[in-house]
């Protein structure tokens, strides 16, 4: 199927993307890519918390939510 990606077709394909979308919008391109990125790793945390949390729950452990009381 698909094999691993060597530097020359990481060349290539970084040379159609500059192509593609000119010099001036790449680094608001790169920007967006970064936000967003960071935006889903953030929900995938918040579901896999909500998942164990309710795992606990459901085990009848008390759930804990990673903060100690002072």
């Amino acid at each position: 199927m698909l094999r691993q990606l060597g530097p020359t077709e990481i060349l290539i394909i970084l040379g159609v993307v500059l192509l593609l979308f000119g010099g001036k919008k790449l680094p608001d391109l790169a920007r967006g890519s970064g936000q967003a990125l960071r935006i889903f790793r953030s929900e995938v945390r918040e579901l896999s918390e909500d998942a164990d949390e309710a795992e606990s729950v459901a085990d009848g452990r008390p759930a804990s939510h990673g903060k100690s009381a002072p």
